[in-house]
């Protein structure tokens, strides 16, 4: 899926951690794209504010595109992720607006992005929750490649 981009080169010290709130879908799928897209070289967690405790399988579809394990990815809170951290994130990334007014101080101060995208796992209608699925993992990989491609990670 991709391409060697000189600009990639320089990320191994990244650290990005992706956040929202049931840490079931969008910031699952961010995280494995950016593991995916990233080559390897950008150091990803995601984590939730009230995760879900599980990976919802739609998402697990969409991450089946990619080339990584998907029984890797689990369900995690945020004060999971951080107590588990080895070193400040660099870059912090809230996909959903209630993580975003419900994620306060980090450690180190990271630089902050939000992508207040649309929930696909509000959808109760099969067909049109993996529409939505799809859509939002196009979206992700889109904004993730733009900011592997310019360097910003």
């Amino acid at each position: 899926m991709a391409t060697h981009n000189p600009a990639r080169d320089n990320l191994a010290s990244r650290r990005v951690l992706v956040v929202c709130t049931g840490n079931s879908a969008r910031s699952i799928m961010a995280e494995a794209l950016f593991q995916a897209l990233g080559e390897g070289a950008v150091d990803v967690a995601s984590a939730g504010s009230a995760p879900t405790g599980r990976v919802h399988p739609l998402a697990l579809e969409q991450i089946r595109r990619l080339p990584v394990d998907p029984t890797r990815y689990s369900s995690k809170s945020l004060s999971t992720v951080l107590n588990a951290a080895e070193a400040p994130f660099d870059l912090v990334i809230t996909v959903c607006d209630h993580a975003a007014q419900n994620c306060g101080a980090l450690p180190g101060e990271p630089n902050r992005l939000h992508w207040g995208l649309p929930d696909p796992a509000a959808h109760q209608e099969t067909q049109e929750a993996r529409r939505a699925f799809s859509a939002c993992f196009d979206e992700l990989s889109q904004r993730i490649s733009g900011l592997l491609d310019a360097g910003l990670v």
